[in-house]
């Protein structure tokens, strides 16, 4: 049996930082069911305050998920970034790789870093080069 994936981001702003890697993977962010919202505090399921408004749509105030294609749960990698109150403490432990394929990776850190994103060292091995880079919440991630 395989299994799907879904990487949790803690976030000071998960709706900014989900807007922000969606923009940076060609991903989709997962569309607010407003409805559904709407009648879970209808029926006392959630309060008010566990919502917001974010671009003018109702949504969970604590998790914003991206994925990969169109349909959210159809199985496809998904990224949740979800609040978070404690900064980054050190390197990150884990991370991921943005492959580029085929893509300028200085035409890419440049625009990344145009839209918040730091750059943090080059790096290589064998034939293989990246950048480590930084969103803007520094979490760390390549790109090559």
């Amino acid at each position: 049996m395989a299994y799907s994936l879904q990487i949790v981001v803690d976030s000071f702003k998960p709706h900014e930082l989900a807007d922000w890697w969606a923009e940076t993977m060609g991903w989709t962010v997962e569309p607010s069911e407003e409805a559904f919202i709407r009648s879970m505090v209808e029926k006392a399921f959630a309060t008010g305050d566990q919502t917001k408004m974010h671009n003018g749509v109702l949504v969970w105030k604590d998790g914003q998920a991206i994925t990969a294609g169109p349909e959210a749960g159809s199985g496809q990698p998904r990224i949740l970034f979800q609040s978070g109150d404690q900064a980054k403490a050190g390197k990150n432990r884990i991370h991921w790789d943005v492959r580029l394929g085929g893509e300028d990776m200085a035409e890419v850190r440049a625009r990344l870093e145009v839209r918040g994103a730091t750059f943090l060292w080059e790096a290589s091995q064998g034939p293989h080069a990246w950048f480590t880079m930084a969103d803007p919440e520094g979490n760390e991630f390549c790109i090559g």
